[in-house]
C-alpha cells in the first residue's frame, strides 16, 4: 500500500516537472519569436525612406496696431500767468475739470516761452483751456491757411512781443513744422483776407486788440507765418467760403 502511493507521488511529481518545462520552453520560444518580429520591423522600418515630415504650420503674422501718439497736454503748473488777466486765470482753471478732446497739436512760440494745446473750434470753453483752430481753415501740415485763435488776456497776450524772423513750432503727432514770422497787421473783425489760403502750408494767429482794452476789443491782431523756408503770397481773392467775419473769433 505504502509501496502504491509513493509510485504515485514519483509520476504525478513527474507529470508536473514535465508541465513546468514545457510551459518554460513555449515561453522562451514565444519570446523568441516576438523578439525576432520586433528586431524585423525596426529593421523593416530602417530601410525604408524616411516620410517626408509634415510642413510646419506657418504662424500667423503678427499684425501691429499703428500707436498714434497725441500731444500731450502742458501741466497746468507750468503755465506762465504772469501776462493773464485774473478772470481769464479762473476760467482756465474752471476748464481744467471739463473733458475735451485731445488737441490736434501743439503750438510753440520759443521766443515768449509759449506752450499751448491747439483744440477744434473757437468757443468760450475751448479758448480758456487752450486756443482752437478757426473752423474753416487748413488743418495742421495741409496746404492751405492753418487760422488759430486764441485770448488777449490769456495765452496769446503775448504776441504782442513777438517780432518779424521769430520762430513758430506746430509739433503733432507724426513730426513738427516750423513756421517763420513775416507779418504782423491789425485789421477788422470783418477783414477775413488774412486767413485766405496761400500757395503752401502757412499759419496765422488771430486775437483781439488792443490787449488791454476794456470790453470787447473792437480790432484783431494777426500774426502770419510761412513754412520754414519758404515765403508766402496771399490772394485776398480766394477766401474760404465759410470765413465771413472774424466777429466770433476770440472776441474777448
Amino acid at each position: 500500500m505504502r509501496t502504491r502511493i509513493l509510485r504515485t507521488l514519483e509520476i504525478a511529481t513527474l507529470v508536473v516537472g514535465l508541465g513546468l518545462l514545457a510551459f518554460f520552453v513555449a515561453a522562451r520560444v514565444e519570446g523568441y519569436f516576438a523578439s525576432r518580429a520586433a528586431i524585423d520591423q525596426f529593421e523593416s522600418a530602417s530601410t525604408q525612406p524616411a516620410a517626408p515630415a509634415a510642413p510646419a504650420a506657418r504662424p500667423e503674422p503678427v499684425r501691429e496696431t499703428p500707436v498714434t501718439r497725441t500731444p500731450a497736454l502742458p501741466s497746468p503748473a507750468k503755465v506762465d500767468f504772469s501776462l493773464w488777466s485774473p478772470g481769464r486765470i479762473r476760467a482756465y482753471r474752471e476748464s481744467l475739470a471739463r473733458d475735451f478732446a485731445p488737441p490736434i497739436a501743439l503750438l510753440k512760440i520759443p521766443k515768449i516761452h509759449l506752450v499751448v494745446p491747439v483744440f477744434e473750434g473757437t468757443d468760450d470753453l475751448t479758448l480758456n483751456r487752450g486756443v482752437g483752430r478757426i473752423p474753416g481753415t487748413a488743418l495742421p501740415g495741409a496746404d492751405g491757411n492753418l487760422g488759430i485763435a486764441g485770448h488777449r488776456d490769456g495765452f496769446f497776450r503775448g504776441l504782442k512781443n513777438v517780432s518779424r524772423g521769430d520762430v513758430i513750432e506746430l509739433e503733432r503727432h507724426d513730426g513738427k513744422l516750423v513756421y517763420t514770422i513775416d507779418k504782423i497787421e491789425i485789421v477788422g473783425p470783418k477783414d477775413v483776407s488774412v486767413l485766405a489760403p496761400r500757395a503752401a502750408p502757412s499759419l496765422t494767429l488771430v486775437t483781439c486788440y488792443p490787449f488791454y482794452y476794456i470790453g470787447s476789443a473792437p480790432k484783431r491782431y494777426v500774426v502770419e507765418a510761412s513754412l520754414h523756408g519758404e515765403a508766402q503770397s496771399r490772394d485776398p481773392r480766394s477766401v474760404p467760403p465759410k470765413l465771413k467775419s472774424m466777429q466770433g473769433e476770440a472776441r474777448k
